[in-house]
């Protein structure tokens, strides 16, 4: 997923950095509000994790304000209040999960796999496309019952198309979940993944529809 992080603390901001980048997501992270709105403003995201205190004002008024803009990205509240108050507060203004500090990262990995199936459409956490079984909270792919080893990368590409099974996905949605800011896109960096799940998955496992993007399945 193409994710954002609004977090000032520099030590939990870089472990939840570092460890979503390594299990295959792009995530930008930013430390003020006014940073994040830019960050907003800027790209469609997949996800949100927000912290309540930040240096320039309060992230439940961010969120009011996206909800306000009739902005549906999935957000997950991430902060040290945890009295039960704080929390209902959050869900009221439009938060869709609530974790408290300190968390455990696979915790928070599953909660978002959670959120991000419910806004596709299905609370499921496999997919099935013919001989396919995307496995989206492990993180990984059978072919007629055998694993198949991925890359993150190819993970992210697999991931983004799975979550629309038959659905036609630009690949302007599949470089958003590929990169974050700051990382030089190629002009044929979706082409050469398509490939090589291709070769892995099989010819037909993705297809393409010439000048609008790819889908997983029929």
């Amino acid at each position: 997923m193409r994710v954002l992080l609004i977090e000032d603390d520099a030590v939990l901001g870089e472990a939840v950095r570092d460890y979503l980048a390594a299990t295959g997501h792009a995530i930008d992270w930013m430390r003020t509000l006014e940073q994040g709105q830019g960050a907003i403003d800027a790209v469609d995201y997949d996800l949100l994790l927000l912290d309540l205190r930040l240096p320039d004002g309060t992230g439940l008024d961010l969120l009011s304000d996206l909800r306000k803009d009739s902005n549906l990205t999935p957000v997950i509240i991430l902060t040290a209040h945890d009295q039960i108050s704080d929390r209902i507060e959050g869900l009221n203004r439009g938060a869709d999960d609530y974790l408290v500090k300190p968390f455990n990262l696979d915790e928070l990995a599953a909660r978002m796999q959670a959120v991000a199936r419910r806004y596709a459409g299905s609370a499921v956490a496999v997919i099935e496309v013919g001989a396919l079984s995307v496995h989206l909270a492990d993180r990984n792919v059978t072919l007629n019952g055998k694993l198949v080893d991925l890359s993150s990368r190819e993970w992210a590409v697999l991931a983004r198309l799975a979550a629309r099974p038959g659905a036609i996905v630009s690949k302007a949605q599949i470089e958003e979940a590929l990169y974050a800011f700051g990382s030089e896109i190629e002009s044929n960096t979706v082409e050469v993944y398509v490939s090589r799940l291709r070769k892995k998955l099989g010819k037909d496992a993705v297809e393409t529809v010439r000048g609008i993007g790819y889908r997983l399945g029929r």
